[in-house]
C-alpha cells in the first residue's frame, strides 16, 4: 500500500446488537447468542438480530413509503451507514463512495416473489428492482445523498472485505478521498437453510455452543447462519479520529478442487496473509481474527494455511462465529469490527472450547480474513 487509510468509524447490528458497549459487553461472556428458530417447519439453528433492532427496521420502513418494498438486507444497511457517517461526522451531500455488498443479496423478497409467480404465474411489479444485486448501494446512497460512485457486488463470504480492497484501490488512485464499505446479509429464510443442509455443513450439535467454530478437534460440520450487517469509513493518510489504520490488504483465489471447499492447507490464504504482510514483521501480528466457518475442511484447511505463513511463532487466534454465526457477505466486516474493538480494549476475545493460547502482552496490529466459495480469500492488517 502506498498510505495507510484511516477507519473513522465504524457501526454494526448483528446478534451482539448494534451498541460498541454493548457489543463489547457480549463479548466478554462465553455465551452465544445462537437459538434456535421454527423455519420450513423445523427448529433449526440461528443467530437472529435483537428484538429493538427489529423494531427500528419498522421505524424506518414508515419513514418513505419506498422503504416499504425494501428487502432486509437493504434496510439494515441503511440503518448501519446512517449511524456509520454521523459517527465518522460525514454528511448528507458529502464526497464519498459507497460500496456495500452481499453474499445472497434480496434473499427474503426474492423467494417471496418467487413462490407467488409458482402460485399465480405473475410476479409483482417490483419483484425485480428490489432484488438485484445492486440495490443495496443504490439505496443508501438514495437515503444518505451522497456525490460519490456507488458499487455492489457479491464475492460470497469474502464480500465485505473485498469492498475495502475496492475502497483502497479507489482512494489511493485519487479517484476519491473517503469511502463507506461493508456488507449485509439477512439469510435465515427457509431457502437459504435448506441449500446450506444440502451442503451437510450445518450444525447438528446438541450442546452448549451449536457453531464448534475453531474447534479442531471437532468430528463434524458445525457452521449456523446468523443475520446483521455493518459498514466503515474510510480515509486516507493519518486522522485525529482514527479508529485504526489499514497497513497492509491481500487477496487470491483458489484452484478449485470441490465447488464448495478451499485446498487443503489454503493456498488461497497462504498467498493473502503474505500479501497483506508484505511490508510487515511476522512477529509485530499480534493476532488473527479467522474466517473459520465452523465446518471441518474450512476451519482446519486455514489454520494450516495461518502455520505454513507464521511457522511455530502464531499470532493469538480467534473467530466470532461461534457467538454471532456465519453472516455471510458482512461476516469479513464484523470480523474487522472485533479486532478493532480488541486493539482499543487491549483485550483478546477466545474461544472457549479452543486450545488455549500463550496470551500476548498487548494488541497493536491484528490481521482479519475471510474467504468464500469459488476460495475467494482477502487478508486486511490493521493497526493501532
Amino acid at each position: 500500500m502506498k498510505t495507510k487509510i484511516a477507519i473513522i468509524s465504524l457501526s454494526s447490528i448483528s446478534p451482539l446488537g448494534d451498541q460498541p458497549e454493548g457489543i463489547w459487553d457480549n463479548y466478554l461472556t462465553d455465551s452465544t447468542h445462537i437459538s434456535t428458530k421454527e423455519i420450513n417447519g423445523k427448529n433449526q439453528f440461528v443467530a437472529v438480530i435483537p428484538d429493538e433492532i427489529r423494531n427500528q427496521i419498522e421505524l424506518l420502513k414508515s419513514e418513505d413509503v419506498k422503504y416499504k418494498s425494501l428487502d432486509e438486507t437493504v434496510l439494515l444497511a441503511i440503518l448501519v451507514s446512517r449511524q456509520a457517517i454521523k459517527n465518522a461526522g460525514w454528511k448528507q451531500d458529502d464526497d464519498f463512495g459507497i460500496n456495500i455488498g452481499s453474499s445472497r443479496g434480496a434473499t427474503q423478497l426474492f423467494e417471496k416473489y418467487h413462490k407467488e409467480f409458482l402460485e399465480t404465474g405473475k410476479t409483482a411489479t417490483l419483484a425485480s428492482p428490489t432484488t438485484t444485486l445492486g440495490n443495496i448501494s443504490s439505496w443508501v446512497a438514495h437515503d444518505l445523498k451522497n456525490n460519490g460512485p456507488e458499487i455492489s457486488h457479491s464475492i460470497t463470504c469474502s464480500t465485505a472485505l473485498h469492498a475495502i480492497l475496492n475502497a483502497v484501490a479507489w482512494i489511493q488512485s485519487g479517484m476519491a478521498s473517503k469511502f463507506l464499505v461493508g456488507g449485509s446479509e439477512a439469510p435465515l429464510t427457509a431457502f437459504t437453510l435448506a441449500q446450506m443442509n444440502a451442503l451437510k455443513i450445518y450444525s447438528k450439535e446438541d450442546g452448549k455452543f451449536p457453531c464448534r467454530a475453531f474447534d479442531l478437534n471437532k468430528t463434524k460440520n458445525s457452521m449456523v447462519l446468523g443475520e446483521g450487517a455493518a459498514v466503515a469509513c474510510l480515509e486516507i493518510g493519518e486522522q485525529k479520529n482514527a479508529l485504526a489504520y489499514i497497513e497492509g490488504i491481500g487477496y487470491a483465489t483458489d484452484t478449485l478442487e470441490h465447488n464448495i471447499s478451499i485446498s487443503d492447507e489454503a493456498e488461497c490464504f497462504q498467498k493473502s496473509m503474505k500479501m497483506a504482510l508484505k511490508n510487515t514483521a511476522l512477529e509485530e501480528v499480534d493476532a488473527i481474527v479467522m474466517h473459520a466457518p465452523g465446518t471441518l475442511k474450512g476451519d482446519t484447511s486455514e489454520y494450516k494455511a495461518i502455520q505454513k505463513v507464521f511457522g511455530n511463532n502464531l499470532p493469538m487466534l480467534t473467530t466470532n462465529k461461534w457467538k454471532v454465526g456465519h453472516t455471510f457477505g458482512a461476516s469479513g466486516m464484523l470480523n474487522l469490527e472485533l479486532a478493532m474493538l480488541m486493539m482499543q480494549h487491549n483485550h483478546f476475545i477466545s474461544v472457549p472450547f479452543a486450545e488455549q493460547q500463550k496470551l500476548r502482552k498487548s494488541i497493536n496490529k491484528v490481521l482479519i480474513n475471510a474467504v468464500g466459495f469459488g476460495g475467494n480469500a482477502v487478508s486486511v492488517l490493521i493497526s493501532k
